[in-house]
């Protein structure tokens, strides 16, 4: 992903602030983690124990869960990233950071042609992580939810960057 700029504060048009604003932060979590050896990438600077690697990871699983598990109900087998909730934050040691900034992007592009196919206000099918119409968010709830979640854990990039080498940035 080259560098995206914040959106404009012009723009008006919720869906593309919201869509634009999530790859926004897509990026600013590449850019956090750019410049890590591999040894930061897999180590962890905090007491909880999770990892940079994790956390994209994390990422990943988190946008197929909301949007191809939950929004279009895609079947997932593992939607957690291989175990239960949480088990996404685990990165075993035989996959790379290139493997994980593949699936990644692959799961960004996969994201947007859900996005760009949907208006806002359409409500997310049910059969995926949706068993009742009742629980099934809208689109726009969807990217704001996902939206705030990259925003929180950019955050969390940012202290673990200033651990872990004094790198100061957006």
């Amino acid at each position: 992903m080259s560098d995206v700029p914040e959106p404009s504060p012009n723009l008006a048009d919720p869906k593309t602030l919201l869509a634009e604003y999530l790859d926004y932060y897509r990026n600013a979590t590449l850019r956090k983690l750019d410049g890590m050896t591999d040894e930061q990438l897999r180590g962890s600077e905090l007491p909880s124990g999770w990892t940079p690697l994790g956390l994209l990871n994390h990422l990943t699983h988190m946008e197929r869960r909301w949007f191809r598990w939950g929004f279009v109900a895609e079947q997932i087998e593992q939607p957690w990233g291989g175990g239960p909730p949480g088990s996404d934050w685990n990165v075993p040691a035989d996959i790379s950071y290139a493997e994980l900034l593949e699936a990644f992007y692959a799961e960004a592009a996969r994201s947007r042609a859900i996005v760009a196919a949907a208006s806002l206000d359409q409500l997310a099918a049910v059969g995926g992580r949706f068993s009742e119409l009742a629980d099934c968010p809208t689109l726009a709830w969807t990217l704001f939810h996902v939206l705030q979640e990259y925003a929180r854990h950019v955050g969390h990039l940012d202290i673990v960057r200033e651990l872990a080498d004094g790198a100061l940035g957006e």
